[in-house]
């Protein structure tokens, strides 16, 4: 009975899944760590953050945040150019989750 159920289930369907492809890769979550605790971040300031991370592979990754409203990008018009990151009201959102995942770390770090 409980095979059916398995057999029947696709992951891709669920809020867990949709979660996961919103914040996956290897920088992702830590961007908007930084950006929850230190906002409004500029690019440099990521890339100091996050060390070993290359110019194109922030950029991709703050474009793809911004493209899924988690994170949002405000250009000054000056010279030399300045640009600040921060998150969305839906990237707040998402705080909560990423704050329990940093506590229960914290609680079982060995």
């Amino acid at each position: 009975m409980i095979k059916n159920y398995i057999a029947n289930a696709n992951f891709e369907d669920t809020g867990f899944s949709y979660t996961l492809s919103l914040i996956s890769g290897k920088h992702k979550m830590v961007i908007l760590y930084c950006l929850m605790e230190f906002e409004p971040v500029r690019f440099n300031e990521l890339r100091r953050y996050l060390k070993t991370i290359s110019d194109k592979t922030l950029s991709m990754n703050l474009k793809e945040l911004e493209a899924d409203d988690l994170i949002q990008r405000k250009e000054y018009p000056q010279i030399p150019p300045k640009v600040e990151y921060s998150l969305t009201n839906r990237g707040k959102s998402l705080m909560s989750v990423l704050d329990q995942l940093c506590i229960w770390g914290e609680q079982n770090r060995k």
